[in-house]
């Protein structure tokens, strides 16, 4: 599965980038889509195994270092990695310090890798720190093992392969005014409610999809379901 996504406002210009490596599951060197170049590096503790496995130089580790190994501690170190420890009883995940580490640096746009399989609980709140707020200036996609997810405000264009899955979730309150292009099943000026699985399950019908919101928060899941045939999976 290969799976994109373009926002309005990218291009020359904008503020810089980051990718965060975050805990989780391991992670491969197959990402379901390319990481951006020229990118502050962020590393959310044990996330700085990450880094080996994709050929990144990390800028930045954070957190509390409890699932960190001595190892990768002493070769931070050694490759004058910044970081920025944090005591273990804390009121943030090691995420949401990256994060915010990475709106401190003012990063426009940031990719977080991993953060996937684990603690469910991890998970959750992971997925919904991702929408939060405090990072409404920040273009926030994930790359969570075959899935992208993507926090949409206002707009975007989601790619894959037609067939793929996608869904739509509101997030941190109702989503409104809501426009889709490229979906198999489209809505207009539509509206999705928290707990709602109206938007789940939805099919690329064309290459490039388009989805538009004019109030609240969605998140847009491709999850790369490897089956093809669960491609037709639209229960609803």
């Amino acid at each position: 599965m290969s799976a994109s996504v373009d926002r309005p406002g990218a291009g020359s210009g904008e503020a810089s980038s980051a990718i965060v490596l975050a805990g989780g599951d391991p992670v491969t060197g197959a990402l379901p889509r390319p990481l951006p170049t020229g990118a502050t590096v962020i590393a959310a503790d044990q996330g700085f195994a990450t880094a080996a496995v994709l050929g990144l130089r990390v800028d930045l580790l954070v957190g509390d270092l409890d699932s960190v190994t001595a190892d990768d501690l002493d070769r931070a170190r050694a490759e004058g990695v910044s970081i920025d420890r944090h005591p273990v009883s804390k009121d943030r995940t090691d995420l949401a310090i990256a994060l915010d580490a990475a709106a401190e640096q003012g990063a426009g746009e940031v990719t977080v890798v991993g953060g996937h399989g684990g603690r469910l609980d991890h998970l959750l709140a992971g997925l919904l720190l991702l929408a939060e707020p405090a990072y409404a200036d920040m273009r926030i996609s994930a790359l969570m093992g075959p899935a992208v997810v993507t926090v949409i405000r206002g707009g975007a264009t989601l790619h894959g392969p037609v067939g793929d899955l996608l869904s739509l979730i509101p997030v941190h309150g109702p989503a409104r005014g809501i426009d889709t292009t490229g979906l198999e099943y489209p809505l207009r000026d539509g509206e999705l409610l928290p707990g709602s699985s109206r938007g789940v399950s939805n099919v690329l019908r064309d290459p490039a999809a388009s989805v538009t919101v004019r109030e609240g928060v969605l998140m847009a899941v491709q999850p790369g379901v490897p089956d093809d045939t669960q491609a037709g999976d639209t229960t609803r």
